[in-house]
């Protein structure tokens, strides 16, 4: 399959690019800056005019314009401009490949702030509190509309990217240093799940939306485990109330085949974030 990507230099779009093409997928990275992974790539800006994608079957948008560091509150204090690359910017580049099959990564934010606890199947309607989320669950419909496939994706996690730090760098230096850290609970999903779940919504020939989440996570057990397999002693946080943890069912996507690699192969990942 011919397939456009955007967002290749991001957490999700890198190793999506990297799993597609691995499995003989002809990938076009779409964006600002190539991959490091050598694919052919066509110059774009989310927002911006879009090249000529005459060409794919397909595409994959994980790009997303946001404030360093910032999924909620990414808009920072740029509201409109947000929004015109974001939503609209994504609308246009859906236009440009109109009849071809979209997977778009979406993001359990749609799902606003129910009461803790609460299990968020597909069905549960979408109630998102924060712009981020209105705007990814707009886009949503437009995917719907398109025939395409939506990707409601949790945190996540994995080895850093090239010239990039992991997402729990600043975290496991705290944690080094002896400095307090604040207790927390969350969902998690390693990065190559997702891109194996980016691969299987390729195949599917009628609209879908697909929770993707694996692990629930306490910060305790995260570097209680990170310093036991690296020889690291430092304070741990109090446990956090797991029972406030809004996690979304996966039943969909598991029927699939899908196979997230659950806490042993976070330990796997942690083996290789060295101090």
């Amino acid at each position: 399959m011919r397939i456009v990507l955007t967002g290749a230099t991001g957490r999700a779009g890198h190793p999506a690019a990297r799993h597609l093409s691995r499995m003989g997928h002809e990938v076009t990275t779409l964006g600002r800056r190539p991959s490091v992974l050598g694919l052919p790539h066509l110059d774009w800006q989310l927002g911006g005019p879009c090249p000529d994608l005459g060409f794919a079957d397909a595409l994959v948008h994980a790009a997303f314009d946001h404030v360093p560091g910032r999924y909620r509150g990414g808009e920072g204090d740029d509201a409109p401009g947000f929004i015109a690359r974001n939503r609209d910017g994504t609308l246009r580049l859906f236009d440009a490949v109109r009849g071809r099959r979209i997977v778009f990564l979406s993001s359990r934010a749609v799902y606003g702030s129910p009461p803790p606890g609460t299990s968020l199947p597909e069905t549960r309607e979408p109630a998102p509190d924060t712009l981020y989320g209105k705007m990814k669950r707009e886009v949503e419909i437009a995917v719907t509309d398109r025939g395409g496939v939506s990707l409601r994706a949790t945190g996540l996690y994995g080895p850093p990217r090239p010239g990039k730090a992991h997402k729990w760098a600043d975290l496991f230096a705290d944690f080094s240093a002896g400095r307090p850290i604040a207790p927390r609970v969350a969902t998690e999903l390693h990065v190559d799940d997702l891109a194996t779940a980016v691969a299987l919504a390729l195949d599917l020939e009628q609209p879908q939306i697909l929770n993707v989440s694996d692990i629930v996570l306490d910060r305790c057990d995260l570097l209680g485990t990170w310093g036991a397999i690296h020889g690291i002693a430092g304070p741990l946080p109090r446990r956090a109330d797991a029972s406030s943890v809004r996690e979304m069912e996966t039943t969909r996507l598991r029927a699939l085949g899908w196979t997230p690699r659950g806490m042993a192969g976070l330990r796997d990942t942690l083996a290789g974030m060295r101090p």
